[in-house]
């Protein structure tokens, strides 16, 4: 009875430790994460004010004389 015991006892160690499964679930949130990232920068770097930022930079960047 005292191995038998023992025996549930290992059992349930391992299984309350055991980690298979995990990393695929750490990829799936950071493949979610990445894509919303993504989203958020497609959305902001297309905005109205940030393309006209970007282009009056670039323009003065271009029409800078050199003296």
């Amino acid at each position: 009875m005292r191995q038998r015991c023992k025996e549930i006892g290992d059992l349930t160690m391992r299984l309350a430790t055991d980690e298979e499964g995990m990393s695929t679930a750490e990829y799936a949130i950071g493949t979610i994460a990445a894509a919303a990232f993504g989203a958020l920068l497609y959305t902001v770097v297309t905005g109205d004010s940030v393309v006209s930022a970007l282009t009056g930079i670039i323009s003065k960047a271009l029409s800078t004389t050199t003296g």
